[in-house]
């Protein structure tokens, strides 16, 4: 079984900047989304985790190399040099640019700032020497200008249109010099047009191809990964408006020789570069209308009336509530450009071309009190088709009774999980069973720091829980990530007659995988990653209140495989509607049994008849690389357990128990680590 490489891992640790960090993994997303996912990482990961095999592009982004140099040097300059010998692809923006080569010559004889030295990863077997331009200071935009670039077009065939020459951004980077002419595992990719003041040799290499084992990195020395939508003003630096104006000019250019140099590094670009999309109204309905009209009296203390207007002030996000009626106002419209009260203040980036603070934008809910969202309102969800199969699915579930009574739904959304969790003064009044769900989400969470974009396709959705506190200690909140885990497979495999041989299998302890479409019949099984659990509690009134967050690949391909991409051809595909429908009336069905009898022998039973696992032989990592036996889940606490193996491979006798919250599980490579 093998691991996909769908990662795109950007260097966030000790020596990057967060301006760096902020373009890198902007301008990838923009240009790598949905074929990739872009997962800002630290040194603790890249020493302690198996992150390689699936990662298609490891980049290190502007900062101060030193600070690479004192994490990494050593163990692990080996784990990254390994890894692109092998195969991996490497990217390295200015300061990443330096560590990427054999010698780093920067401001020779400026006492303050000169810094030269041999580097261990020495994919550019020559130096890199800089500034190549005067000026540059640690924290300031001082020394920052627009340079021109010409490209060595050759260096590109295959990999797209590239212009003759860009404009990019700088501030510090190098020229890459020695070890260039004659030398057939590096070409020149573009060179400075402007006169240096530094010494760059005949080819005034701007950026540089690298061929490294079986693997290749690029390095740079100006930032192409700078887009002039994300540059702030900087008033006391002169010229700064010039120079913002010049990148703004020819930024198609720059889009263009970027996407050239991933297409190079063997990556699948999105050509069409789109923008992130706006956010969208949030409509909320239930299945009796009436009832909205309850729900919101239950929200009356915390609704405050401005100018005959109703708001929800939350901790994170604001909410405007709108009838369908006055949707239109004056007032919608205004503040779909204005970011909070005073309109006086400079309104957020709303044209897809820059980076977001979402937190700005009020969020406009709009309540339906006497009929569903009409087709129009809602083109990509139809809540009758939702509604029609909740009822349907209740019928074969006699527990299911409430759950996804109450929808909020949007076509374009921040993150289900945040607007619910985030906000606690809106949570706190939402009963058990109510459910957002979205199209599209633009800042979508995963484990750790980990957000993306949703493409549209993916079913999205996060439910709340509200779990009794005196029922914790019988009946533990971990258990409920695996019971949506059973009940997202068992809604897919119910979801009509025929579609019960539908492949998909849980991973411990919160994910969903597939067998792989794509994989030859003549190959052993490959499973794939198509879907996520995430979980988020907190305490109110005598109750944990859990916002249940459920992503799946329904019907996009992209990054792995889908739903639809398992169905037999007389199959019809899945309706994301009605997947929803199934997956709550089962959850529901499941947590009532739950709450009454605890996790019972036939969930159990269900668990590991769905779930990879069964008697796969791991080394866990937390235990000093023992090895073990996957046996099960504790039914007490949830936990993983694995017997350990002695070198005949026969039990010893000890038990190892492992918490989900502390550990995972990497499959591929049959390992048992810590989270980090």
């Amino acid at each position: 079984m093998t691991s996909r490489k769908l990662n795109v891992l950007v260097y966030t640790g000790t020596g990057s900047t967060v301006e760096s960090v902020k373009h890198a993994i902007y301008s990838l997303r923009r240009l790598l989304s949905p074929n990739y996912a872009v997962i800002p990482i630290t040194e603790t990961v890249l020493l302690k985790e198996p992150w390689a095999p699936s990662c298609a592009l490891l980049v290190f982004p502007g900062g101060a190399d030193l600070g690479y140099c004192r994490v990494l040097n050593g163990e692990g300059n080996s784990i990254i040099s390994q890894y692109v010998r092998r195969g991996g692809s490497y990217l390295g923006f200015c300061a990443g640019g330096y560590y990427g080569c054999k010698k780093c010559e920067f401001e020779v004889g400026n006492k303050a700032m000169e810094v030269v030295g041999s580097r261990e990863l020495a994919f550019f077997p020559g130096t890199c020497r800089g500034g190549a331009f005067k000026g540059f200071q640690y924290h300031s935009e001082k020394g920052a200008r627009a340079v021109r670039v010409k490209v060595a077009k050759d260096a590109f065939r295959g990999a797209g249109a590239v212009p003759e020459v860009f404009t990019s951004y700088y501030n510090g980077g190098g020229v890459f010099v020695s070890s260039i002419n004659g030398n057939k595992d590096v070409e020149v990719l573009a060179s400075y047009a402007d006169r240096l003041d530094v010494d760059g040799g005949s080819e005034k290499a701007a950026l540089v191809y690298c061929k490294v084992g079986q693997g290749s990195a690029i390095l740079t020395g100006p930032h192409p990964e700078f887009a002039a939508a994300n540059l702030s003003p900087q008033h006391d630096v002169e010229g700064y408006d010039e120079l913002i104006a010049t990148l703004r000019a020819d930024d198609a250019a720059r889009t263009s020789f970027l996407k050239a140099c991933l297409t190079k590094l063997g990556l699948e670009v999105n050509q069409e570069t789109s923008g992130v999309p706006s956010l969208s109204r949030l409509h909320l309905s239930s299945i009796s209308s009436n009832d909205v009209d309850d729900l919101l009296h239950s929200w009356e203390e915390i609704i405050t009336r401005e100018d005959g207007e109703e708001y929800i002030k939350a901790e994170n996000d604001t909410f405007h509530l709108q009838k369908p009626e006055t949707m239109w106002s004056v007032t919608g419209l205004r503040e779909a450009l204005t970011p909070s009260d005073r309109l006086d203040q400079k309104p957020p980036n709303l044209s897809g071309d820059g980076i977001i603070d979402y937190s700005t934008i009020v969020k406009r809910i709009v309540t339906h009190e006497t009929a569903w969202p009409e087709a129009k309102a809602t083109p990509y969800f139809n809540h009758n088709a939702f509604y029609s199969s909740l009822q349907e699915y209740r019928r074969s579930e006699p527990e299911a009774e409430e759950w996804g009574d109450f929808l909020m739904y949007g076509e374009v959304v921040t993150s289900t999980n945040t607007l619910l969790e985030k906000n606690f003064k809106l949570l706190s009044k939402l009963p058990s069973g109510f459910t957002l769900t979205a199209t599209t989400q633009v800042a979508g969470r995963g484990r750790g720091s980990n957000v993306w974009v949703s493409p549209a396709g993916s079913l999205i959705m996060s439910t709340v829980i509200n779990h009794p506190a005196h029922l914790a200690p019988s009946r533990p909140i971990v258990f409920i990530q695996y019971l949506a885990a059973i009940a997202i497979v068992e809604a897919v495999k119910s979801y009509d007659p025929g579609y019960d041989e539908v492949p998909v299998k849980l991973k411990w302890p919160n994910d969903i995988y597939a067998l792989d479409p794509r994989q030859p019949p003549s190959e052993p099984p490959s499973y794939v990653k198509i879907g996520g659990i995430l979980s988020n509690c907190s305490y109110s009134s005598g109750s944990y209140q859990i916002v249940l967050g459920i992503g799946l690949n329904t019907t996009n391909g992209r990054p792995t495989t889908s739903l639809d991409a398992l169905l037999p051809s007389h199959l019809a595909p899945f309706r994301i509607e009605k997947l929803t429908a199934g997956i709550l009336t089962r959850l529901e069905a499941l947590y009532k049994t739950f709450v009454r009898r605890g996790f019972t022998r036939d969930m159990e039973g269900t668990y590991y008849k769905h779930w990879l696992h069964g008697r796969q032989i791991v080394n866990l990592e937390t235990q000093g690389g023992v090895k073990a036996r996957i046996v099960g889940i504790t039914t007490d606490w949830g936990m993983l357990r694995a017997e350990e193996l002695g070198s005949d491979d026969k039990p010893t006798g000890k038990i190892w128990a492992l918490q989900s919250d502390e550990n995972s599980f990497d499959f591929f490579r049959g390992l048992v680590k810590r989270k980090i």
